[in-house]
């Protein structure tokens, strides 16, 4: 039995979509982008909502809309996507990595508070990353950010609809970004989205996506060809109406894996915080030992899995070459124990029985 790690929630209706964009004959930034733009920054409860190329490219343009430039220290994880630290690379900025709790994956607050207390007038952001679609602490990270007067950055490339405390991630810092690619909770083929509460913050944006422009071939700074097209906001809009069942059935697919692999001793499954109404983009387990094996096992039966990440970014030779030397134990720790294994919503019971027990057998037969 082959089984994917993700698998895109695609149907007639994505379809029967694109193709009323194509007889349209408009194809770029047009209606739809506007739509898709103003559904999802409602969804997300942001008034500005900027539709872009691919999720790094939002993060990116949130960045320099703040005002990110060059030697700026941009404290993020290391623990992460490398686009979460090449979007500041990419404004000249320095990103300084704040080790994460080994528990949730996500920047650990009183490791942030150690770097501020440290450094906190030389930064100028701080970039957090909802990794694997679990909310990161919001009330200590922006009671941190407000005593230092920092902007936040949340990077929800991995968490559309994830919730802290019953408020929606993407909606708590200065600005957010999202990716819409095909793996990802709902998508768009590539693409990405910037959110705001900042009207001037969201105009700017705006521009920056479009050559510097808000008046058609009248540019006012140096800008970038950024855009999103009608093709991909017309997928989006349908995937947006299916994101909340999708979600759901995510959840459902986790409370079955832990139910079932809790009580391995070998394996350590999810921790998910009273705060947090998470949204797995992943399902990821650690394991103390044998992680690679167990990988290979899966190898061998056809079942999709992710490390993700097996080289913190701070060990990346053109990061590493930039940052230095740097002490991220907990990061470094989970690089070497986490296997992601499939989790998405269009998974079968008979297909998540069979992931738990090529799990089980494994943990009875190939630790001996």
């Amino acid at each position: 039995m082959k089984i994917p790690i993700s698998k895109p929630n695609l149907d007639e209706e994505e379809k029967n979509a694109v193709q009323a964009v194509l007889d349209s004959g408009f194809l770029a930034q047009g209606k739809r982008v506007a739509k898709f733009e103003e559904d999802f920054g409602r969804y997300i409860g942001a008034k500005q909502a900027i539709a872009t190329s691919n999720g790094t490219t939002a993060l990116f343009i949130a960045l320099k809309a703040i005002g990110i430039s060059q030697n700026d220290k941009v404290v993020t994880t290391p623990f992460t996507f490398v686009a979460s630290a090449s979007s500041i690379m990419q404004c000249g900025a320095i990103p300084i990595f704040c080790d994460i709790d080994p528990q949730t994956f996500n920047i650990d607050p009183d490791a942030l508070e150690r770097i501020l207390k440290k450094d906190g007038s030389s930064i100028k952001a701080i970039l957090i990353v909802h990794l694997y679609g679990l909310p990161c602490p919001m009330d200590e990270i922006m009671s941190l950010a407000n005593q230092y007067s920092i902007p936040v950055i949340e990077d929800c490339a991995q968490a559309h609809g994830a919730e802290y405390r019953g408020k929606k991630v993407g909606s708590f810092g200065k600005a957010s970004a999202f990716s819409f690619y095909p793996t990802k909770n709902m998508t768009t083929g590539e693409g990405g989205m910037i959110l705001t509460n900042d009207e001037e913050l969201g105009k700017k944006c705006r521009m920056l996506i479009n050559h510097g422009s808000k008046k058609r071939y009248y540019h006012e700074f140096l800008g970038y060809n950024f855009r999103m097209t009608d093709i991909a906001a017309a997928i989006g809009s349908v995937q947006l109406k299916k994101l909340d069942d999708s979600n759901q059935r995510r959840r459902a697919n986790a409370n079955f894996y832990n139910h079932e692999l809790s009580s391995i001793p070998k394996i350590e499954t999810p921790v998910v915080p009273d705060y947090a109404l998470p949204v797995f983009h992943q399902y990821t387990i650690k394991l103390k030992q044998h992680r690679d094996d167990l990988a290979s096992f899966f190898d061998q039966k056809e079942i999709g899995y992710g490390i993700y990440y097996p080289v913190p970014l701070h060990q990346q030779k053109f990061i590493h070459q930039i940052v230095g030397n740097g002490n991220y134990p907990m990061a470094d720790s989970c690089s070497r124990e986490v296997l992601s294994i499939p989790v998405h919503p269009l998974l079968k019971k008979e297909e998540l029985e069979h992931v738990v027990d090529l799990i089980k057998y494994f943990c009875q037969e190939g630790f001996n």
